[in-house]
């Protein structure tokens, strides 16, 4: 896996830091959102560590360009092994900031993984959830079954090679690569985020492999067990004007330890990916949550 670390403006090797894993989006890299809160994170005094995740971006792993949930929320388990490997980050006041599809991984990973003190999520989506019922969360589970089909047909043509017909692999794109009038608002502020200037990178090919991404996310749930397994302390911020805030408001009324909902008035779901005045909103919320919730457990509370 590749990352970067971001380091405190006056760090100091000797000294013992809270440390922050951030977990990008969908399709995202680490030079993207989950770098710049990172950086705004780093600059409040924490060591922060944005990755790639496995088999995208720079990381290693074959296939490429798949996203297997269960893998990217073993990668915060890793990365958070990473940040114990350092001999100037306190083991004991590790947190998880995830945007996106990034915040439901965190949330999984901290159901299992109590090294994580602590949770933000940033525009949340569970991305199994939201694949199955759509942007806006009002399908059935069932509408997956005619995409599962094509997962079906798609798979044999390619277990039976060259001679069939679609043999090569198939890849999907994650935001729309051409909107139209029938796209969500906010998937067409994410094909500008990704596909254009505003924030494309080269890293980022918006493709992921069709058959052995969609079986992997299609049974996926982030929240499966959240109401007895998640203790963490969790703070949860999302835009009043994102199509993905269902998300966000089921989990705060799952989550049964310390919890709180911050809704931005105003804020689509990308917002809180670059935009100044929105991104600043939630790192102003995060900064004293994690150094409240971290301090608390380096303490021994």
């Amino acid at each position: 896996m590749a990352g970067n670390l971001h380091l405190p403006g006056d760090f100091d090797p000797q000294r013992s830091y809270p440390a922050i894993v951030t977990v990008h989006p969908g399709g995202g890299v680490k030079e993207q959102t989950a770098g710049l809160y990172a950086a705004k994170l780093a600059d409040e005094g924490f060591v922060a560590l944005a990755y790639d995740a496995s088999f995208q971006g720079e990381s290693g792993g074959e296939p490429h360009h798949l996203e297997d949930p269960f893998a990217r929320v073993e990668d915060v388990r890793a990365a958070v092994d990473f940040l114990q490997s350092l001999d100037y980050v306190d083991s004991e006041r590790i947190g998880v900031l995830g945007v996106c599809a990034g915040g439901g991984y965190a949330v999984n990973a901290a159901l299992t993984d109590y090294r994580i003190k602590a949770v933000t999520t940033v525009s949340a989506v569970n991305i199994g959830t939201s694949f199955r019922r759509g942007w806006y969360g009002t399908d059935s589970d069932a509408a997956a079954v005619p995409t599962l089909q094509a997962v079906a047909q798609q798979r044999t043509a390619e277990a039976q090679g060259a001679e069939a017909q679609g043999a090569d692999p198939a890849y999907i794109p994650y935001v729309p690569e051409q909107p139209d009038e029938n796209t969500p608002r906010d998937l067409v502020e994410a094909h500008d985020y990704y596909l254009t200037p505003r924030a494309q990178h080269p890293n980022a090919k918006n493709k992921q492999l069709f058959t052995k991404s969609i079986s992997r996310i299609f049974t996926f749930d982030a929240f499966h067990l959240v109401e007895d397994l998640f203790t963490a302390p969790l703070l949860i911020v999302a835009g009043s004007e994102a199509g993905s805030l269902w998300m966000s408001t089921e989990l705060h009324g799952r989550v049964r330890s310390p919890k709180k909902l911050v809704v931005v008035e105003g804020g689509t779901h990308m917002d809180f990916y670059d935009v100044p005045k929105y991104v600043d909103h939630a790192a102003a919320e995060a900064t004293p949550f994690f150094r409240e919730n971290l301090a608390a457990h380096s303490e021994g509370n």
